[in-house]
């Protein structure tokens, strides 16, 4: 699991593109649980979380850039 730590050092595009890439891979891993060929149904509560803490990480920054530009 991405520790948040490590996600709040990645710049704005490695957000965007590890987000891509983890919701390339809930797809798969929902396909997986449909087919039931699913070997670790924890993982799918994994990449949720990351998904989760990336786009909080990404709201999180928009909206300091816009109370900066405001101020």
């Amino acid at each position: 699991m991405a520790d948040i730590e490590d996600l709040r050092t990645k710049t704005d595009d490695q957000l965007s593109a590890e987000l891509t890439e983890l919701k390339r891979e809930q797809y798969n891993l929902r396909f997986q649980a449909a087919t039931n060929q699913l070997e670790k149904p924890a993982e799918i509560r994994r990449v949720r979380r990351t998904i989760a803490q990336i786009k909080t990480l990404q709201n999180e920054r928009a909206a300091k850039s816009a109370a900066e530009a405001k101020a």
